[in-house]
């Protein structure tokens, strides 16, 4: 992800927030005091939290709409209301489940013992949530949180600051302040918030300020979870229809602006069948978007920061020598300060231009041809592990192939972005996509420890073990080492 929270300098500022520590001190005091929210407490925060998401989604909606410029409604609707309800019902109707001791089987040696493992809330969590999908990425980890018994520190982007106000209106009504806590402010704020000593903190944003927020993390040896971002790469294989892959993967690129951390960054596909993707793909955009700065269901981009780093890279890859193919469906002459970026494909770019070393976050796709699976497999493989990967084939054996071939974070076959949208699949990256894993159950048991238990019978062998040792003992290690 781009730029998702702030960009941290690279000083590490000693100075801490004071209002901050206050917050994590009134939390952590309730938690020594009153333990963990209860099974009672959560069901009825979960079921809170819900009825306040649709109480207040048509504000959410345009909030997130005054922050963008403009946000399309239905993509607001669809990825920040519809996937935030989904997660918070999923986590309201399994928590109990996922919380239940669960027995473990005992080697011969040590039983009638008995083992279980207990997952027990962590204490105070901290989540900073970044700016494309507000409400999701604020609310999904902290429901998974609060499933768990945890109380929350929530610290939402400060380039959406009529949704993270609303955010604040939306959980207080819900939450007391020594459950869960809504952070506002900006770079200081956030840097703070990062060396506060949580007992686990979250972040969503981008590879760079990850990194400044594992080093803050660290001096206070807070463990992380780190949603990034990175390049993720679309495969089309020989065997699928090209008109249907431009489609979807036009749907997936294109919604939100592109501005999704598991959007496809460039597309792979067979050598000589470039024309024909970027016809099918003009096509595709075509009927989404017959026209786009005036276009309700075409999302603007953020602020004008962004909109000039993504002109910058088509600027770059023009200098450079690539093929800039621009699609404007109404021929419209585009009003900068509408921020509607055009959708651009690009082809023949050196892998030297930065729109092929950084992540895109917007409407640009390049294309990539290859002349085997094998050569785009080594392609992928000499990038840093992306968050998503996205492969268009009908042979299993492609498939199976694919997926052995490369890491990524995640991955969806035949389509784009579904992936993150099940609750029962760990959504997380790897390597310098990210750290851990949250959704449905895996965030239950990412803001929650694992306590081994072992429980020791009333009739039991081991004062055989203890000293002094003699000839009963050399038996006894003489049956135990073989």
């Amino acid at each position: 992800m781009t730029d998702a929270v702030i960009d941290f300098p690279v000083q590490d500022a000693r100075t801490g927030d004071r209002r901050l520590s206050q917050l994590l001190d009134a939390q952590r005091n309730a938690y020594l005091l009153h333990g963990p929210l209860s099974e009672e407490r959560r069901a009825a925060a979960l079921d809170g939290l819900h009825q306040a998401v649709l109480k207040y989604q048509e504000a959410l909606v345009e909030a997130v709409r005054q922050d963008f410029g403009h946000r399309s409604a239905h993509e607001t609707r669809l990825a920040d209301i519809f996937s935030t309800l989904g997660a918070i019902r999923h986590a309201r109707k399994h928590f109990r489940r996922w919380m239940k001791p669960q027995r473990r089987s005992i080697a011969l040696t040590f039983q009638p013992g008995r083992g279980r493992v207990l997952y027990q809330p962590l204490g105070v969590v901290g989540i900073i949530s970044p700016w494309n999908y507000p409400i999701q990425l604020g609310l999904t980890p902290l429901a998974a949180a609060v499933a768990a018994g945890n109380r929350v520190m929530l610290k939402p982007s400060e380039y959406t600051p009529a949704t993270a106000a609303l955010l604040e209106r939306v959980l207080a009504e819900v939450f007391e302040p020594v459950e869960v806590a809504v952070v506002q402010g900006g770079a200081e704020v956030a840097q703070a918030f990062s060396r506060l000593r949580f007992d686990h903190l979250l972040f969503t944003g981008s590879t760079p300020v990850g990194r400044h927020v594992m080093r803050a993390a660290a001096e206070n040896l807070v463990p992380v979870t780190l949603e990034l971002g990175g390049k993720s790469p679309t495969i089309v294989a020989a065997d699928y229809p090209l008109d249907k892959a431009a489609e979807s993967i036009a749907g997936g690129k294109l919604f939100n602006a592109g501005q999704t951390c598991i959007a496809p960054d460039y597309v792979l596909l067979p050598r000589g069948r470039e024309e024909a993707f970027i016809a099918a793909y003009r096509a595709a955009v075509t009927r989404f978007y017959p026209r786009l700065d005036t276009n309700p269901d075409y999302t603007a981009i953020v602020n004008d920061r962004h909109y000039q780093r993504l002109t910058g890279l088509l600027e770059d890859a023009k200098r450079r020598g690539a093929r800039v193919e621009t699609i404007n469906p109404g021929n419209e002459v585009p009003d900068p300060a509408r921020r509607k970026l055009q959708p651009t494909l690009l082809t023949g770019v050196p892998d030297e231009a930065a729109v092929m070393r950084e992540e895109i976050f917007g409407p640009i796709l390049p294309l990539v041809p290859y002349d085997s699976l094998e050569q785009a497999y080594a392609y992928i493989n000499d990038r840093p592990r992306p968050l998503a990967l996205y492969l268009y084939s009908h042979d299993e054996g492609v498939v199976d192939r694919t997926l052995e071939r490369t890491v990524s974070g995640g991955v969806t076959v035949n389509d784009t972005l579904l992936h993150v949208a099940q609750e029962e699949l760990p959504f997380g990256g790897v390597g310098e996509s990210g750290i851990g894993a949250y959704h449905g159950e895996a965030g239950f048991r990412t803001f929650s420890h694992a306590k081994s238990v072992f429980h020791q019978s009333r009739l039991n062998g081991t004062g055989l073990m203890r000293p002094p040792y003699g000839a009963k003992m050399e038996r006894l290690l003489k049956f135990l080492i073989r």
